[in-house]
């Protein structure tokens, strides 16, 4: 496919193919033309840059069987389809079901081009829109917890997506340390609602007699300077609400809160009428099961269920996240970063980490100190020798993997190991070559 955006021609009248393809190249409009559309749909795939022409009546596949199938692969290629003047109720049908213009023939040269220049600038727009909603979500999904190329990461990032889309209520669960306030995050930043507010109700610090005043806000005291305090509700409606901790969010909260949401409605403090309530909620959890929570709000929560893995879990990560963590703190304290000793790296490589990404992020900054380790657990001690060669020996496998995405073959041709003994390393060390590979 040329770099330049081109007009796809299809038509299986060589002479009028190309006195066509003559015609467009005259006029400055890139073209390349096939006879069929199988031999097109070569070049076509959702980031084809052009526009498409095509011939209504055509051997094999015709022009309208090739507009739906485009349709269907990507709504937004614009498809213009010549046609004879019988085929002119036929084509206005298609330009109804999306077809982007439909021109007879003989069709004007002026006419043509002006169509057809309309076409790729709507195709440039749209493309340009996606990149941009590319480049935010690359944004969203920068952030530490959602870092690496582990199966399990990818598997998340592909269900916080979904949830973001959807704007679906979500429960969002995993160990302690794993990251899971700043995954519900992600998810605000990534969907329709980004440019709404994040809210964040602490359930473990809300008491009973504060679920009113927390919820709907306070009126002032007869001697207050101050306005009414607005209510959380108040403040994420049309926003995201995050439930930290939900399991420990006392029963009568759980409650007034579910009717609320239910009603979409709520009297804040002080009003003469109800507002409406529009809210995506998303609660963290340690478990998925229902625990102390509220069925109807459990029910409501357990629409999504996106799990966040523990540390131990993406072992593969840790490398990039510590150094993501050791330069942030670097940055923060204004330390240059010191060199990663042999010790350092197979315990990085062999701790199982039980206080995740917290833990993690503590070693990291215990390093940057020069201390000998992170609170609350004991110095790396140093392994022996086969342990260390079998560490580095398993990261090299993976980082040649990483860098074939997960083509065995060529991987074993990197490493120089004929292929039984390759197979045999993967089994030695659990590798899947497959958990490098593109999702798509």
């Amino acid at each position: 496919m040329p770099q330049a955006p081109c007009i796809c021609l299809i038509d299986d009248d060589d002479d009028l193919r190309a006195a066509l393809a003559q015609m467009l190249t005259i006029a400055g409009i890139a073209v390349r033309d096939f006879a069929t559309a199988d031999a097109a749909l070569q070049i076509l795939d959702p980031d084809f840059d052009g526009a498409v022409l095509t011939d209504v009546r055509m051997p094999g596949m015709d022009g309208l069987q090739l507009f739906q199938h485009l349709h269907d692969m990507d709504a937004d290629l614009p498809v213009i389809l010549l046609t004879g003047h019988g085929d002119v109720d036929m084509a206005v049908r298609a330009l109804h079901a999306g077809a982007y213009d439909f021109l007879t023939k003989p069709v004007d040269t002026e006419v043509l081009t002006a169509a057809l220049r309309r076409a790729l600038a709507a195709r440039r727009l749209v493309l340009e829109n996606r990149r941009l909603r590319q480049s935010q979500s690359d944004i969203a999904l920068a952030h530490p917890p959602l870092m690496g190329d582990s199966l399990a990461m990818r598997q998340l990032r592909d269900s916080l997506t979904r949830v973001a889309e959807a704007q679906s209520d979500a429960l969002i669960t995993g160990p302690g340390g794993a990251g899971k306030s700043l995954v519900a995050q992600a998810i605000h930043r990534h969907g329709p609602r980004r440019a709404k507010p994040f809210v964040v109700l602490d359930c473990a610090a809300l008491s009973p007699d504060r679920i009113d005043a927390a919820l709907l806000g306070s009126e002032p005291t007869p001697n207050a300077r101050h306005a009414r305090t607005p209510g959380l509700l108040e403040k994420a409606h049309r926003g995201v609400l995050c439930l930290d901790d939900v399991a420990a969010l006392p029963q009568a909260a759980q409650t007034r809160l579910l009717k609320l949401v239910e009603a979409g409605e709520f009297w804040p403090a002080g009003a003469a009428a109800p507002r409406p309530l529009d809210l995506q909620i998303i609660a963290t959890a340690e478990s998925e099961t229902q625990g102390d929570l509220h069925p109807g709000l459990y029910y409501r929560l357990s629409r999504a269920i996106v799990t966040v893995p523990p540390l131990s879990a993406r072992a593969q990560d840790v490398p990039a996240l510590f150094r993501h963590f050791l330069q942030s703190a670097a940055d923060r304290l204004s330390r240059s970063v010191p060199p990663l000793t042999d010790l350092v790296l197979a315990h990085l490589a062999t701790h199982r980490w039980p206080g995740n990404l917290r833990e993690l992020q503590a070693f990291a900054e215990h390093h940057l100190l020069g201390l000998e380790g992170a609170p609350g657990h004991t110095p790396p001690a140093r392994p022996a020798l086969a342990q260390m060669v079998a560490t580095y020996e398993a990261a090299l496998i993976r980082d040649t993997l990483r860098d074939c995405q997960g083509h065995a073959t060529q991987a074993m041709q990197m490493l120089g190991l004929p292929r039984k003994t390759f197979y045999d390393k993967l089994a030695r060390h659990g590798i899947r070559p497959g958990s490098f590979r593109d999702p798509a």
